[in-house]
């Protein structure tokens, strides 16, 4: 068996909404939108650079979340203080702001569906903590 591909798909509570927040925070590029038959989108593929992951309206079988969880993801990028400002400016919030450490600059940002984002450009091998 190997691994061909993963990435992360996003339950949230308005997709479309979603979507449009990944765009204008991450320049994010829709690959492909498929939905149900009421219009709910069950699978909307996102590309950044070379990062991809999904997000799909929450329903009974998956929730979307209240509030940021357990997991965090963690993008690498070239300049996390302007991602950072393109996030907040979207409608995301800080969890802690974007400052240098041992590892890199970086700073953890909500976006407003639920999902906790540590943005950062690392200035050596990445932290095995995962930073902040």
């Amino acid at each position: 068996m190997a691994v061909q591909r993963m990435y992360p798909r996003l339950v949230v509570a308005d997709a479309d909404a979603a979507i449009d927040f990944y765009r204008a925070a991450f320049g994010a590029q829709l690959v492909e939108r498929h939905t149900d038959g009421s219009g709910a989108v069950v699978h909307a593929l996102l590309r950044a650079g070379g990062a991809e992951w999904a997000v799909k309206d929450g329903d009974a079988a998956d929730p979307a979340p209240d509030g940021p969880g357990a997991v965090i993801l963690a993008l690498e990028v070239d300049d996390p203080d302007a991602v950072a400002a393109a996030m907040v400016g979207s409608g995301g919030t800080v969890v802690f702001e974007v400052s240098d450490h041992p590892y890199g600059r970086a700073g953890r940002l909500a976006d407003p569906f639920g999902h906790s984002w540590m943005v950062a450009a690392h200035s050596g091998p990445p932290s095995p903590v995962g930073g902040r």
